[in-house]
């Protein structure tokens, strides 16, 4: 199944391996060590509107680990992708 991850963007369910809220998950040093080397191999994928923060990250592993970054909430991300699953 898919769900809409922000800025028309659609990712595979099945590819996902975590969503994650900035707010807690930003404040660790490991996390922000992840995110730097992430960014230095071109893994980070920015999803929010131009002027937005993001609110969450997505972490998925194809076609190699990569996160994307969405203005929308963690909640917002599991509504979609649990409503997608129902049909």
């Amino acid at each position: 199944m898919y769900f809409h991850a922000g800025q028309d963007f659609v990712l595979n369910t099945r590819d996902v391996l975590g969503v994650f809220d900035l707010d807690t998950a930003g404040a660790s040093r490991r996390t922000e060590e992840y995110f730097r080397k992430a960014e230095a191999e071109g893994a980070v994928v920015d999803l929010c509107a131009p002027g937005t923060l993001p609110k969450s990250f997505i972490l998925t592993d194809f076609p190699d680990e990569t996160l994307y970054l969405s203005q929308l909430s963690p909640t917002v991300l599991k509504q979609r992708a649990e409503k997608n699953l129902m049909k």
